[in-house]
């Protein structure tokens, strides 16, 4: 029997936490990465059709 009992089990817990964090973060980030881009391609026009102008683009990419 061993004198000294390491108990890994919290700290597994935490680091996975912190990893799937910021696999969200990540996530979130390209996520509004790939939004910006789509509407910055659309033209004028075609954001007027949706009810948007160029300077909603960053409001509605970072999602509020």
């Amino acid at each position: 029997m061993s004198a000294i009992d390491i108990n890994r089990i919290g700290t597994a817990s935490r680091s996975t936490g912190v990893l799937g964090q910021l696999l969200a973060l990540l996530t979130a980030w390209n996520d509004a990465r790939v939004t910006r881009n789509s509407l910055s391609r659309l033209t004028d026009r075609e954001l007027d059709d949706i009810g948007l102008c160029r300077g909603d683009i960053e409001r509605i990419a970072r999602g509020f």
